[in-house]
């Protein structure tokens, strides 16, 4: 059981540590060969722009934009996959489709880059699941995000004109969606036997009421 229980935590850990290690190498070939990806961004209403959707999470402006970034994707996905392995591939990639989509739709006329997006994505489906599943961890770990980016909020309002809110916005829009469509996925919550009693009555009275 143990056992079972730490592979799953290593292969989430893996999961997470590859996932950030691909934007960083992004980050590294623009750096060792001097390029540029940033027109690889989505630029919204242009068709040119339609790429950005699946490849601007992987495009950052700066190292500070990059690190800022890694950790809240390496945590996010990590819980994704612990908790969702078995539609994990399915969340992420509509939480990137979706989010970028709402993007390019509603987005400013200029290249949009950097996971934020997804991360807002990411962030709003684990705390909204929680709250929706009545799942005792799920909801501990939708309060540690709540507290961990307590601050999301104010990163859909469009305070700083470099800072991409529509990619926020979109995402955790995105990701309260996907928590609601996927509300009968991942873990279930047990249910004490006091419940199952209620549950059992609940049945009969509404047997007796049909006779």
């Amino acid at each position: 059981m143990n056992n079972g229980i730490n592979n799953s935590i290593q292969y989430s850990v893996l999961v997470a540590f590859f996932s950030v290690l691909l934007m960083w190498l992004v980050k590294w070939a623009e750096i060792n060969f001097q390029l540029t990806f940033g027109s690889l961004g989505i630029r919204p209403l242009s068709f040119s722009g339609l790429i950005g959707i699946f490849t601007s999470p992987f495009i950052h402006g700066d190292l500070t934009h990059l690190i800022n970034n890694s950790v809240p994707v390496f945590v996010l996905i990590a819980l994704l996959y612990q908790f969702y392995k078995d539609v994990f591939s399915t969340i992420l990639f509509l939480s990137i489709l979706l989010t970028g989509v709402g993007v390019w739709l509603f987005g400013r006329p200029v290249y949009h880059i950097g996971a934020s997006g997804l991360i807002y994505a990411l962030a709003g489906f684990i705390f909204l699941s929680g709250i929706v599943k009545k799942h005792p961890q799920l909801i501990a770990i939708s309060l540690l995000v709540s507290f961990l980016y307590g601050g999301i909020v104010w990163g859909i309002l469009p305070y700083k004109e470099k800072i991409s809110w529509e990619s926020h916005l979109s995402g955790l829009i995105c990701g309260f969606i996907l928590a609601i469509i996927f509300k009968n996925q991942g873990p279930i919550r047990k249910k004490y036997d006091w419940e199952l009693e209620e549950e059992n009555q609940d049945l009969n009275i509404e047997y007796h009421y049909k006779e």
